[in-house]
């Protein structure tokens, strides 16, 4: 019985995640009962185009893989669905096919976009906080972490013990309410 529930559950949670994704992948003209012009639309991913050579379209994914999407900002060039990822994917490819190396294809997307468009930005003064910044949080914390240490252990062993109960006799009547009389 507690296994049919489980099942059960399983299935329902199931449908309710692939609800949603359905809905994301429909065409943007399939009407909507509820469809209004202040409702925002699904539109379907835009397809990706792939190179005729697979040795083209491997390289231009390892260099779009270092490159961040500036619609999505938290992915990839190479895994962004946003259209202008799939532009930018097209550029790669086509200066790959006109013989840029990938050192080429990076500094033309600095040069563009600045920085932000590399996923690995290089250590430089404007960017040593983002490469700093999480070894001195970790550094602070554990000096934070060794000197609570540190206190406890200098406490006398009795200090940790916590107080003694002030009244040990219970109320006559629990649902008496401080400071009535019964």
């Amino acid at each position: 019985m507690a296994d049919a529930r489980r099942i059960g559950l399983a299935a329902l949670l199931a449908c309710a995640f692939a609800l949603p994704t359905r809905a994301a992948d429909a065409p943007a003209s399939a009407p909507s009962a509820a469809a209004s012009d202040a409702t925002v639309k699904f539109e379907a991913p835009t397809a990706r185009l792939t190179a005729a050579d697979p040795a083209l379209e491997a390289r231009m994914l390892a260099i779009t893989g270092e490159l961040r999407c500036l619609v999505c900002q938290n992915q990839t060039i190479a895994d962004s669905h946003a259209d202008l990822a799939a532009d930018l994917r097209q550029e790669v490819r086509e200066m790959l096919q006109k013989g840029q190396t990938p050192e080429q294809i990076r500094k033309y997307m600095t040069d563009r976009y600045g920085d932000f468009v590399l996923y690995r930005p290089p250590l430089k003064a404007t960017t040593a906080v983002l490469w700093l910044a999480p070894a001195t949080l970790l550094a602070i914390a554990l000096a934070a972490l060794a000197l609570v240490i540190h206190r406890r252990s200098r406490l006398a062993d009795d200090e940790f013990e916590p107080e003694p109960m002030l009244d040990d006799e219970p109320a006559a009547d629990p649902l008496a309410r401080p400071g009535t009389l019964a």
